[in-house]
């Protein structure tokens, strides 16, 4: 990517940043609400992570765009389809890594399916964040390439408008926007099967499920319109000033919508897509302003900027370090019924590092260690993508 466009990749190095932030605390019962999700309708800076980058996968596909469109549709057909296995069996894999778990003292094979505690079904979860990038990237990518931007920009307005209308008469009357009449339950249950789905919600409910995905295509698409904009025009303030009208636009139409179909990430509601769409325009035109027009580069700008440099790498390593940490067990106390409590090692930094270290003054409270660990995993991952780029290693698919 040109020098130009280094704003570009400072916003998707942020969006990674803050992705690890939220992902990685060092105690989830004790999370201050803006790094947590919404608990069903609204919006927190949390909810702003997963739809940025999916306008950031946009935003680099309309650099990429040009060249796959000169070498013809074979070559782009290929990339496009190599590209969507890649990310969706990663995805795939990182969710059943590392292949076994503890169970009665004893490592054992993680099976496809087994049978919990409590007599129901549980197995691998199908799909995942990166399941969703993989599929709004593929079905965007088409799109574009063979409708062209005022092809893929009513085709955009068609699928929100869709499923809305899908949600709307498919789900339950009087509550189609809630976690038991959302119509996307059977279409998951159907498809993926309840021991395959996410069950954080106390049931088999998948926030990154099949049927919501149809909105979450749109952002793909946006980013790319933007993207492809912001190419053909160059810097200058007048491109600037139209984005920012734009997002102001986007972000007011999603507000006026969510009268009528509520902002929710877990359902990935038409109008969370484009209050996020406007709020990502918003920032990167923010970023824009502060790199390209004032030049105002520094520690900052540079810090995200390794993010950006290996996103999805870097990504994928903070998901499965933890898990491979899992395996890792230190004796740490016993419970009531005389029973060891084992932690991994990042737990019993957590407990013997993080939580020492906020147990002072106003410092006290539990919440604060938790956002140390995270804080300190950001840096940790940081100094992995530091020294990936100083020794130019940039993993892609």
């Amino acid at each position: 990517m040109k020098e130009r466009y280094y704003s570009l990749d400072v916003f998707r190095g942020a969006t990674v940043a803050l992705m690890i932030l939220v992902n990685n605390p060092g105690d989830w019962g004790n999370i201050y609400s803006p790094l947590d999700h919404a608990p069903w309708h609204g919006l927190t800076p949390t909810d702003l992570v997963f739809p940025f980058f999916l306008f950031a996968i946009g935003n680099a596909m309309s650099f990429v765009m040009p060249r796959l469109e000169a070498a013809g549709t074979k070559v782009f057909l290929q990339k496009v389809f190599k590209r969507t296995f890649l990310i969706f069996i990663i995805g795939f894999l990182m969710g059943w890594f590392p292949f076994v778990k503890w169970q009665n003292n004893s490592l054992v094979f993680k099976n496809w399916t087994w049978i919990n505690d409590n007599g129901t079904t549980g197995g691998i979860r199908i799909l995942g964040v990166l399941g969703r990038i993989a599929l709004a990237y593929f079905f965007a990518s088409l799109i574009v390439y063979f409708f062209k931007t005022k092809g893929a920009f009513i085709i955009s307005i068609i699928l929100l408008l869709g499923y809305w209308a899908l949600c709307y008469f498919l789900g339950a009357k009087g509550d189609p926007y809630s976690i038991t009449g959302f119509f996307g339950n059977a279409v998951d249950l159907k498809i993926l099967g309840d021991a395959h789905m996410y069950h954080g919600e106390g049931r088999a409910f998948d926030p990154e499920g099949l049927a919501s995905t149809i909105a979450a295509i749109p952002q793909v698409i946006f980013g790319y319109l933007v993207g492809k904009y912001i190419r053909e025009n160059g810097k200058n303030y007048t491109m600037a000033t139209i984005l920012l009208i734009a997002g102001f636009v986007v972000c007011a139409i999603g507000c006026i919508w969510a009268y009528g179909f509520p902002v929710n990430k877990k359902i990935w509601t038409s109008s969370y897509t484009l209050v996020t769409t406007g709020l990502a325009i918003l920032f990167l035109v923010l970023f824009i302003y502060l790199l390209e027009f004032k030049n105002a580069k520094g520690w900052w700008s540079s810090f995200f900027d390794v993010f950006g440099k290996n996103p999805l790498f870097i990504f994928v390593l903070s998901g499965l370090i933890p898990r491979l940490m899992g395996l890792i067990r230190i004796h740490s106390s016993v419970n009531k019924f005389g029973k060891p409590i084992y932690l991994s090692p990042l737990g019993w930094f957590f407990e013997h590092v993080c939580k020492p270290l906020t147990k002072f003054g106003f410092a006290n409270d539990p919440k604060n260690a938790s956002l140390l660990f995270a804080i300190i995993m950001i840096f940790f991952y940081w100094l992995i993508g530091y020294i990936m780029d100083k020794k130019k290693i940039y993993v892609k698919v």
